[in-house]
């Protein structure tokens, strides 16, 4: 009788071979680290919408500086108070007529006002199409036939989306500086408490105001990844993120709910303008980027946690 099956294939092997032992089989490669982070940057600055949104923020420090600069060249200058005051509150120029006189103003009252809507939109989208986007078009199933372990697979879009929160907040503060040696010269280095500052001086600032608008940003952004790890609709995170904002900003005007402000991300915007003063306080900026911390590690957590042990 002659055996048939695999069984019978195995008896049929010489008896001397000796077993194949478990490290010298075949294993599945995982793909490099590096190579991930490289795809994702690449195929992140190829979409067409992200170059858009990336041209607007250089556009439009460009926009504000020469519009405050035309508005104010015919009118009657602005009394800029006792050095130090708060701007814009009797103590000092508004923040806004400060930009057409100094160079150093322009970029972060720039910064400032994109991190209200515009920024914030841009690491929404770069969320919104590093989960949802790609598992609505199937493409998630290529990374993890990579091999990708899902896990890995966070840590890469992570890294994409705070790429784009890095480049998109250096953008508009290098675009604001351009514009504001342009319209008010060198001599323009002035901080809002009417002290000259050296260049070295304005670009440490202004180098921390970059890295506190990225941490800003990627607590906007892992609340994005949650949202994108638990939906297959870009455009849901998206709208679900703006809302939080808008609503967070009107929740800060309510005085009744004072109680509340400080577990708001948007409240520590105002932090920036320490920056402009002479000199520098701190608290507020720290106070900011541990909230902002705080956020970024809760929003993570619910998106590793979604993502996996979702199926498919």
């Amino acid at each position: 009788m002659t055996a048939r099956g695999p069984l019978a294939a195995r008896e049929t092997m010489a008896p001397d071979a000796a077993p194949v032992p478990p490290d010298v089989l075949p294993a599945r490669r995982r793909a490099p680290i590096a190579r991930l982070l490289r795809a994702e940057v690449r195929w992140i600055f190829r979409r067409p919408r992200t170059l858009v949104v990336l041209g607007l923020l250089v556009l439009l420090p460009v926009i504000t500086g020469v519009a405050v600069d035309l508005t104010l060249s015919g009118a009657a200058p602005v009394d800029a108070g006792p050095p130090g005051g708060a701007p814009g509150a009797g103590g000092g120029p508004p923040i806004f007529v400060t930009m057409a006189t100094s160079a150093f103003v322009l970029p972060l009252g720039s910064l400032m006002t994109l991190l209200m809507l515009m920024l914030p939109l841009t690491v929404a989208m770069a969320a919104g199409d590093a989960l949802a986007g790609e598992q609505s078009h199937g493409a998630l199933r290529g990374w993890l036939l990579a091999p990708v372990s899902r896990g890995r697979l966070l840590l890469v879009k992570t890294v994409g989306v705070l790429v784009v929160a890095l480049v998109a907040a250096g953008l508009v503060v290098a675009s604001g500086v351009v514009t504001g040696l342009v319209l008010a010269g060198t001599d323009g280095l002035v901080s809002m408490s009417g002290t000259e500052l050296s260049v070295g001086g304005v670009l440490w600032r202004l180098a921390v105001a970059v890295a506190w608008a990225t941490v800003y940003l990627m607590a906007v952004g892992a609340v994005a990844l949650a949202i994108s790890a638990s939906t297959e609709h870009p455009m849901l995170v998206v709208v679900g993120v703006l809302g939080g904002l808008i609503v967070s900003v009107v929740l800060l005007q309510i005085s009744a709910l004072d109680w509340l402000h400080p577990y708001l991300l948007p409240s520590s915007l105002t932090s920036l303008v320490d920056l402009i003063r002479d000199p520098v306080s701190f608290d507020g900026l720290a106070e900011g980027a541990f909230r902002a911390v705080c956020y970024l590690v809760i929003g993570l957590s619910v998106a590793y946690a979604r993502i996996t042990t979702r199926d498919g």
